[in-house]
């Protein structure tokens, strides 16, 4: 099934042998070209309200935080920096001593950055280091703080609870994986004080962050095919909750949301994602494995529009604000898309290299970080 996703670059670690491949899997055709942007009549606009250059982030899905006045946010040489929501002026610059691969995570007053090599490192918001950690593997994603713990992912699927105080390791969750997976950047979402996780395999977890005891676990999918390359069916990305359910979606899979409280499949429908989703109101929006936006009806999974017109764009997880969903690509543009039938709305380019990761929330507006470090605060109108 890889085959039939032509263009799409995966990094695979055969778990067994310790190794990672890499390359483009194709089934003999002609690889296609990523969608032309068409042109087309703005019903919205985008508007830059302030940039700062933070210096690049290289392959790493680095993402800033907002928390209270204050923005947080990273570079892979090592730097974390604060800035001023409302104009991006620097506020202060720290050094964390080592390559940025995964961050910001920030909350109950810390800010959290990690590795390849698996150091963490925890600032306060006046830039104060207050410790750092080793974890067992590359950190690739945000840590979280939830309730004085630290919840940290790792490269290995595991997931580790430390004092957000000194850092101590409080707990390790770990699950048996296949001999191959998909080297991806899937994070922890916390909801409702519990801490939701997809692995390989296809399987969602509910985790306790006081002692990593598992609450619940669900199956996404099921891995399918004969060889191993096609029952690769790992869960990428970050799952989608929102206080009365929580959505996870597989890479050669399907999508699927479950209660909350037990972990009750309420649907599930073929999709393959190994970007992601969000989640509001009624309904929740994907972008699958080619790059094309669906948003699908919440209670039932039913279709409701798909707009296929960033097809093989490397197309971000979506990020929905007020009328609109907002998604990047590897051109670095933002695209806005009607959230009633998916049509296109408002285009913005920023500094021409990509976006890997959806914007975060700002106020009435949102941020954005690309590849070579430009970070914008942008608002739509």
């Amino acid at each position: 099934m890889i085959g039939k996703r032509s263009g799409a670059l995966l990094l695979l670690a055969l778990l067994s042998g310790c190794s990672t491949v890499s390359g483009w899997f194709s089934s003999g055709k002609a690889v296609k070209e990523p969608a032309r942007l068409a042109d087309f009549k703005e019903s919205a606009r985008f508007e830059i309200r302030w940039q700062h250059n933070l210096g690049g982030s290289d392959n790493n899905a680095l993402q800033p935080a907002v928390m209270r006045d204050a923005i947080y946010a990273a570079s892979s040489k090592g730097g974390v920096f604060r800035l001023d929501r409302a104009t991006g002026k620097q506020v202060w610059q720290a050094d964390s001593g080592f390559a940025i691969t995964g961050g910001v995570g920030a909350g109950e007053g810390l800010l959290l950055v990690g590795s390849l090599k698996g150091d963490l490192a925890a600032f306060e918001e006046d830039g104060k280091q207050r410790w750092k950690a080793r974890v067992s593997s590359e950190v690739l994603t945000a840590p979280q703080v939830i309730n004085g713990i630290v919840i940290v992912r790792t490269g290995d699927g595991r997931i580790t609870g430390l004092s957000a105080i000194d850092g101590s390791r409080q707990w390790t969750y770990e699950r048996a994986t296949p001999a191959l997976i998909v080297r991806s950047h899937a994070g922890v979402a916390i909801e409702n004080g519990v801490a939701y996780a997809g692995f390989a395999g296809g399987k969602l977890a509910a985790i306790g962050p006081a002692n990593g005891i598992t609450v619940w676990e669900a199956a996404v999918s099921q891995p399918r095919g004969n060889t191993e390359l096609e029952r690769i069916s790992d869960i990428t990305s970050l799952p989608a909750a929102d206080g009365e359910q929580v959505c996870a979606v597989s890479f050669q899979g399907r999508v699927a949301c479950f209660g909350m409280a037990q972990g009750t499949l309420l649907w599930s429908r073929d999709i393959s994602s190994d970007k992601g989703l969000a989640l509001q109101n009624s309904s929740l929006y994907v972008t699958d494995a080619n790059g094309a936006l669906s948003a699908l009806d919440k209670s039932s999974g039913s279709s409701l529009w798909k707009n296929d017109q960033l097809l093989l764009r490397q197309t971000t997880a979506p990020f929905a604000l007020g009328n609109h969903v907002v998604a990047g690509d590897y051109e670095g543009y933002l695209h806005a898309l009607n959230r009633e039938d998916g049509s296109m709305a408002a285009r913005i380019k920023t500094d021409g290299s990509g976006i890997a990761v959806a914007p975060v929330k700002l106020g009435d507006g949102l941020l954005v970080q690309t590849r070579d470090g430009g970070l914008y605060s942008i608002a739509i109108h």
